[in-house]
C-alpha cells in the first residue's frame, strides 16, 4: 500500500509533465490560423493572446492561446481551447469526468473526500457539484435531443432486421423531495447566510421512470424468483408524453421495435399509462398482478379485519384464481357478496368496477405462457437504483434543474453509456 503511494507520488510530475509535452504539441500543430465567424462567415481577426490554466488529473496546465474577434458581429473565439475541450480556470478533461462518476454515486461531500482518496485531487464539494451540474446538463441535453429526433417520423434508427418478437415496457412514477427557494441564497458582505423558508408539506415532484427488457433474458435465479440479464432504462421530470417518447427513442436506437415486434406494457393501473400506450400499434397491456391483489387486501381487511387469517385465506384464493387467468369468475364470486356495512359495499363495488375495467389486462396465465412476466419489479427496482439510492436519503432536497441534470448523469452510469460522456461538451451555467 505504502509502495504504491510512494510510486503514485513519485511519477505523477512525470506524468503531467508528459501531458503539457502533448498540449503544447497541439499549441504548436494548431499554429495562427484565424477561425471563421459563426455569423457572417468571415476570417476573424487576432485580438490578443494570454495564458490560460486548467486542472486535470496530474494537476495544472497551462497554455498561451490565441484570441480572435470579429468586430462588426461582435463575436470572440479561442481555437486553440475549443480543440483541446477546456476553459480557462476549470476542472477539464478526465478529471472532470472522474469527478461526475464520484458525484453520480454519491452526495458532494463525499464525492470531494473520495476525490482526495482515490484520485489524490484536493477538490471542494462546490467543485464537485460544479462539475456534475456542467456535464449534468450536457448529458440532458443528449438525451432530450435524442427523444425530439426519434419523434420526428424520418428519423432513422438502428436496424431492425433481428428485433425480438417481444420487448417489455414497464413505466412508474415515485416523487422527489424539491428545494422550496427559487433562487441560490447569496451571502452579503460578512454576514450568515439568510435561512431556508420552511418546507410545507406537498413539496414534491413526479419522476417517471420507465424500463425496457427483452422477455427471453429473464433467468431464475432460485425457485420462484427471477432476475433481468440486461435492461435499459428511461427517466424525466416531466409528464407522461416525455417519459414515452424517451422510451420510444431508446427503442429506436436499440432496433428492438420492428413491424412485428409486440410491445408488452406492464402498469399498475394509472390512467396516464394506458392513455399513451395507444402510440404503439401492436401492443400487449398487463395490470401489476400485485397492484390487483391490493385492491383484493383493501376490501379483505375491511370485510374480515385487519390481520384476519380469513382474510388471509380469501385474498389468496383470489390470486391463485387471478394467476389462472379465471378474472371473469373472480368477478362473478364477487357480485354474490352481500355485505351490510356501507363502507363494505363501497369498497367491493369499487374492487368489481376496478376488475372489470382492467380485465382484458388481467389474463395472466397466458402472459406467464409467452413468458411477459405478469409483475413490474423491474420498474420499481429501476427507482431505486436510479432515484432512490442517491436522490432520497435523508435530508435531500432538489432543484428542478439539479435534479434533472443527475438524473442523466444516473441514466449514462446504469446503462452502461457512461463513455458518451466523453463525446460532450462541458456545458457552461451561468
Amino acid at each position: 500500500m505504502l509502495l504504491e503511494r510512494e510510486v503514485e507520488q513519485e511519477f505523477r510530475p512525470q506524468m503531467l509533465a508528459a501531458l503539457q509535452r502533448k498540449v503544447d504539441a497541439v499549441a504548436e500543430e494548431a499554429g495562427g490560423i484565424a477561425p471563421a465567424c459563426p455569423q457572417c462567415g468571415q476570417p476573424m481577426g487576432h485580438h490578443d493572446t494570454r495564458s490560460a490554466s486548467w486542472l486535470a488529473s496530474w494537476g495544472q496546465l497551462r497554455v498561451m492561446a490565441p484570441r480572435y474577434r470579429c468586430s462588426p458581429c461582435k463575436q470572440q473565439s479561442r481555437p486553440l481551447l475549443d480543440r483541446l475541450g477546456v476553459e480557462p480556470g476549470r476542472i477539464c478533461g478526465s478529471l472532470a469526468r472522474l469527478l461526475a462518476l464520484l458525484a453520480v454515486v454519491g452526495p458532494y461531500e463525499l464525492a470531494a473526500r473520495l476525490a482526495y482518496l482515490l484520485l489524490g485531487v484536493r477538490v471542494s464539494a462546490m467543485g464537485v457539484w460544479r462539475v456534475a451540474q456542467r456535464l449534468g446538463e450536457a448529458a440532458a441535453h443528449y438525451s432530450e435531443a435524442l427523444s425530439q429526433y426519434h419523434a420526428d417520423s424520418r428519423s432513422q434508427g438502428a436496424p431492425v432486421e433481428n428485433a425480438p418478437k417481444a420487448v417489455v415496457l414497464g413505466v412508474d412514477a415515485c416523487f422527489l423531495g424539491m428545494q422550496v427557494r427559487t433562487t441560490r441564497r447569496r451571502r452579503v458582505g460578512g454576514e450568515p447566510l439568510p435561512p431556508l423558508p420552511p418546507v410545507e408539506k406537498g413539496q414534491f415532484h413526479d419522476v417517471k421512470t420507465g424500463v425496457l427488457l427483452l422477455p427471453q433474458e429473464r433467468v431464475e435465479t432460485s425457485p420462484g424468483r427471477r432476475s433481468v440479464v440486461r435492461r435499459f432504462l428511461v427517466t424525466c421530470m416531466g409528464d407522461g408524453d416525455e417519459i414515452f417518447r424517451g422510451l420510444y427513442a431508446q427503442l429506436r436506437e436499440l432496433g428492438w421495435v420492428g413491424p412485428k415486434t409486440v410491445v408488452v406494457i406492464v402498469g399498475d393501473g394509472a390512467e396516464w399509462i394506458w392513455n399513451r400506450a395507444s402510440m404503439f400499434v401492436n401492443r400487449c397491456e398487463i395490470l401489476d398482478y400485485w397492484h390487483a391483489l391490493e385492491h383484493a387486501w383493501g376490501f379483505a381487511r375491511l370485510r374480515y379485519g385487519v390481520g384476519s387469517k380469513q382474510a388471509d385465506r380469501w385474498v389468496h384464493q383470489i390470486g391463485e384464481d387471478l394467476r389462472a387467468g379465471k378474472v371473469k369468475k373472480v368477478i362473478a364470486r364477487l357480485k354474490r357478496l352481500q355485505p351490510k356495512e356501507a363502507e363494505v359495499r363501497e369498497s367491493l363495488q369499487a374492487l368489481i368496477g376496478y376488475y372489470r375495467e382492467n380485465a382484458t389486462r388481467m389474463r395472466y396465465d397466458e402472459y406467464l405462457r409467452l413468458g411477459y412476466g405478469i409483475g413490474s419489479g423491474a420498474v420499481e427496482s429501476a427507482h431505486k437504483q436510479v432515484v432512490h439510492a442517491r436522490m432520497r436519503q435523508a435530508g435531500m432536497r432538489w432543484s428542478a434543474a439539479g435534479a434533472r441534470r443527475l438524473l442523466a448523469l444516473r441514466l449514462l452510469l446504469l446503462n452502461d453509456n457512461w463513455a458518451l460522456l466523453d463525446r460532450m461538451r462541458m456545458v457552461s451555467l451561468a
